[in-house]
């Protein structure tokens, strides 16, 4: 610890000892958010690392970072949750299911009793799936327990509309929906680009939109297959949807929440504050695109009833 006080708020990274939980971890600090980072990890000791290396960075920022225990991040007012099985290359996330369940289970049991103000962020894969596992072992309301869902997805899918169309990817807003996997759709229908439809934009006229939804759902398999694991844009998602629980931002974003219309936990728009999911949105499809929907809602259904 390198400040000389301790900032009252706190944020745990379970799995902090690997690249995802440091990347998100580092940007966390990196942010400048104010508050207190836990690094948690079975492996003890590439939490200590990652810990000492990460407070490193922070003595020009407000926050701190050092390793705890699972009982100390179980009392955190924001629980990031990176922990679980690497996707090998090529591999579906839908076949992450059996061998993240157990884990999963075993961080919730292990962190009890839970704050009952806390909220849960989780990002190990497959996340739509994952978060409904967590909710159900974690004990909290379903409100208080999201996941890093489309995110990044929809992230990519903003950097590639501004390439095409020369405006900022923060003007471009557009969705990757249903499921963070390979049942995830674009929602062409409600993308907009200055209050207007993205695809009325002059330069997107003649745009193969197939290939754009395949090079976004492609991307993490692509670097995955390069170097073995994705982490800098995840850590990037995950500090920030951790941000908008700690500050109360009321940001919309599309996570993995639990939509009464579709009765599951699936990636959405929502907007997220101090209480997890303030405000839920009901997002225009098209015919089409209603059909992709109904197959990832079914897909999510079907895995999670298996853990029920």
């Amino acid at each position: 610890m390198t400040s000389s006080a301790v900032p009252p708020n706190r944020i745990a990274v379970i799995g902090g000892g690997g690249n995802v939980g440091a990347a998100a971890a580092f940007a966390l600090i990196a942010k400048g958010v104010p508050a207190e980072v836990l690094i948690v990890d079975v492996v003890d000791k590439a939490a200590q690392g990652q810990a000492l290396d990460i407070s490193d960075a922070s003595f020009l920022k407000p926050g701190t970072c050092r390793k705890a225990s699972f009982q100390e991040a179980g009392q955190s007012d924001v629980i990031i949750v990176t922990a679980g099985a690497r996707q090998q290359p090529g591999e579906p996330r839908s076949n992450l299911i059996e061998r993240n369940y157990k884990i999963i289970k075993s961080i919730m049991d292990s962190m009890q009793p839970i704050k009952p103000s806390a909220k849960v962020l989780m990002v190990s894969n497959p996340v739509d799936v994952l978060t409904h596992i967590a909710q159900k072992a974690s004990g909290l309301p379903v409100n208080q327990v999201i996941g890093s869902g489309t995110f990044l997805d929809s992230g990519r899918l903003r950097n590639t509309l501004s390439e095409i169309t020369g405006v900022s990817p923060s003007s471009v807003h557009a969705y990757m929906l249903g499921e963070h996997g390979d049942n995830q759709f674009t929602g062409w229908s409600a993308a907009r680009i200055g209050g207007r439809p993205l695809l009325d934009h002059p330069k997107m006229q003649g745009v193969d939109l197939d290939s754009i939804n395949e090079k976004i759902m492609r991307k993490a398999y692509d670097i995955i297959d390069a170097k073995g694991s994705t982490y800098f844009g995840i850590g990037i998602c995950a500090a920030t949807l951790a941000e908008a629980l700690l500050n109360n931002t009321s940001q919309v974003f599309p996570v993995v929440n639990f939509v009464e219309k579709y009765g599951c936990y699936m990636s959405w728009p929502a907007a997220i504050g101090a209480s997890g999911v303030e405000q839920a949105f009901d997002v225009p499809v098209n015919a089409a695109e209603a059909k992709k929907l109904e197959v990832a809602v079914n897909a999510i259904k079907e895995a999670c009833a298996k853990y029920d």
